[in-house]
């Protein structure tokens, strides 16, 4: 029998409720969850209680929140375990473990190994130390885009740009704006690299060989690492499509398993030699002219998309409570997740009408298209046990958007991109 604990998540999005749903299928609770702001994902819900705080995804509002907490919790006979789902939650929860720990459980690295990893530049420097293969990478500071340095570009187009500060990268708004960007010229960086830079961003910019192919030649990563820093769980994904909106590109929105021997290998040594602990997410593009994956970035929790690995049966909410509830994990094995494909299910992000007119046409498609006629699929928001009329309208109406997104920005943000490249690689 589980010993009693009490989960907390931190946010609302869709991360807090892919969670909550791997607790109340693993244990059959309801959780709590606080946040800033209530999102769609969650609302509506009877798995879990959102308690909202304006402000509280930034200090000094969270730890006027997470002091009153730890008044509430400082005598609770169940072990108390917090959940960042998010980026920001998870530096908050790094930044502050010291005192947090004193009464919660705060499965998460140390604040300066978070701090350098976090980073794109300080991940590069580390996976490059480490013998993590990623693209090449130009850095671009504000200084350069003064003093036009910047316009040495020492790849051929097209070129990858993004934030190196994803906070940061917030507060930056004009129109064109993305998470990041596919360029294709040198007129078109220039204009780009300009508008951030006159818009309020101030940080360092992340310049990177574009690695040709589609979507489905990108793939996705979750580990768990114990309190031990021992990986104990891998479970790979193979998208085969992503968000073309673009405030959320990169999103992935249908992830079919896959197994990997090499890239378990390699992620299993890295986090190792790490000393890492807790839940990582990695982002990873197979680059067809060498056929070697390269890794883009960590994530210091699990994804948003990664209720794929509850759905393949390798319960996310699992691996924090054996590990630090039951401390059951010290002498098992490491599970390497998806060898057989029998057992696959595809997770889709997006209504299955979608994912059949624009994921690109390839065996992955041909193999997730049979799992969905055989009912073997999921999302992350559709659970049975929560369904609610208005939940049900709501989670209706948020993939019948999808449909708005799809025909107004996938053939400027992704399609034309993909065509090109693919007909570049055919040759």
């Amino acid at each position: 029998m589980t010993k009693k604990f009490t989960p907390i998540l931190l946010g609302s999005d869709i991360n807090v409720y892919g969670m909550a749903r791997s607790f109340n299928e693993a244990y059959g609770i309801k959780v709590k969850a606080l946040a800033d702001i209530q999102l769609a994902a969650t609302r509506y819900s009877s798995i879990v209680d959102v308690e909202l705080h304006h402000g509280f995804s930034a200090d000094p509002t969270f730890m006027d929140v997470m002091h009153k907490k730890m008044e509430i919790y400082k005598d609770h006979k169940e072990p108390v375990i917090l959940i960042a789902c998010g980026d920001g939650y998870a530096e908050l929860l790094a930044k502050h473990k010291e005192e947090l720990s004193k009464v919660f459980i705060v499965p998460y690295i140390d604040y300066d190994l978070l701090e350098v990893l976090i980073s794109k530049e300080g991940f590069y420097k580390t996976a490059e130390k480490y013998g993590l293969p990623y693209p090449k990478t130009k850095i671009i500071t504000m200084d350069d885009y003064k003093s036009e340095k910047y316009l040495d570009v020492p790849f051929d187009f097209p070129v990858e740009l993004k934030p190196e500060d994803p906070v940061s990268w917030l507060n930056c708004q004009f129109e064109g704006r993305k998470k990041t960007f596919a360029i294709q010229d040198k007129a078109e960086f220039k204009d780009i690299v300009t508008k951030i830079y006159t818009h309020g961003y101030k940080a360092d910019l992340i310049l990177q060989d574009f690695i040709p192919g589609d979507d489905s030649n990108m793939r996705t990563l979750n580990a768990y690492v114990d309190k031990n820093h021992q990986v104990k769980m891998m479970c790979l994904g193979h998208p085969l499509l992503e968000d073309p909106t673009p405030q959320s590109i990169g999103n992935y929105m249908a992830i079919l398993p896959e197994y990997n021997e090499k890239l378990y290998e390699q992620v299993q040594q890295f986090l190792e030699k790490l000393n890492y602990t807790g839940m990582a997410n990695f982002d990873i593009k197979y680059d067809p002219r060498d056929k070697e994956f390269k890794f883009f970035e960590i994530n210091l929790r699990q994804g948003r998309s990664s209720f794929y690995v509850t759905l393949n049966g390798y319960n996310l909410a699992k691996w924090y409570i054996d590990d630090y509830v039951e401390d059951a994990l010290k002498n098992k094995d490491t599970v390497y997740g998806n060898k057989l494909e029998s057992k696959y299910k595809l997770w889709l992000g997006v209504p299955k009408k979608i994912f059949n007119e624009y994921a690109f046409e390839n065996k992955s498609k041909d193999k997730a298209d049979e799992l969905i006629r055989e009912g073997r699929y999921g999302t992350t928001v559709f659970y049975d046990k929560d369904k609610s009329f208005k939940r049900w309208l709501l989670m209706k109406y948020m993939f019948h958007n999808y449909y708005k997104r799809y025909k107004t920005y996938y053939e400027v943000n992704k399609g034309k991109i993909f065509k090109e490249e693919n007909a570049k690689l055919d040759k």
